[in-house]
């Protein structure tokens, strides 16, 4: 993902984005234990876009970023639950 486009995204978009980013690259992760990993360059991409999206919400004065991502996950487990 570029730059241009995570700039003209909203603060909650760019958290539910980097929530996406994150699990996608738990995915690549267990791919590339499974040795079922094509590209092992998209781990890399991965992890930059993860970088990217950091760097806008700290640019945007956000802050307790990794706690909020922690109650999002624990709001939706417990909806899973219900």
């Amino acid at each position: 993902m570029k730059m241009t486009e995570l700039k003209i995204m909203k603060s909650a978009e760019l958290q539910v984005e980097l929530e996406q980013l994150r699990r996608h690259l738990f995915d690549l992760h267990s791919q590339a234990v499974t040795e079922k990993l094509e590209n092992p360059h998209q781990l890399q991409m991965a992890r930059k876009d993860i970088a990217r999206v950091l760097t806008l919400l700290n640019g945007r004065g956000e802050t307790d970023i990794e706690q909020e991502q922690r109650h999002r996950r624990s709001v939706a487990a417990k909806r899973r639950e219900s």
